[in-house]
């Protein structure tokens, strides 16, 4: 987050070899800044909500766009004439996406 004396912004930057990149600016109102000297609690609560609320704006954004990243990864990994009844359990994919999994020994 860079903060300057007439805002504040959220900023959050996705860069990939394999995949576009994209990047999330979220300015806050700087009348929401606290400064440290003689702002109030409520000023300081109502800033930290408005801060929360860019979070979680920018965290919905980045898992729309990464979810979008890993189709295409998917795509474009997937091996031509691959059988129809091969299954992917989607949650094991997505809860290890972008680390290697070591195959488990049976």
């Amino acid at each position: 987050m860079c903060q300057s004396a007439t805002s504040t912004t959220l900023t959050a930057k996705y860069t990939s070899p394999t995949n576009e990149a994209f990047a999330i600016d979220t300015t806050l109102p700087s009348a929401t800044a606290p400064s440290k000297s003689t702002s109030t609690t409520t000023e300081k609560t109502g800033y930290l909500g408005t801060l929360r609320a860019a979070v979680t704006q920018a965290q919905a954004t980045i898992n729309k766009e990464l979810t979008v990243r890993m189709d295409e990864d998917r795509a474009r990994d997937a091996p031509t004439g691959a059988s129809v009844g091969t299954a992917v359990d989607e949650d094991k994919e997505e809860e290890n996406y972008g680390e290697e999994v070591q195959e488990e020994e049976g």
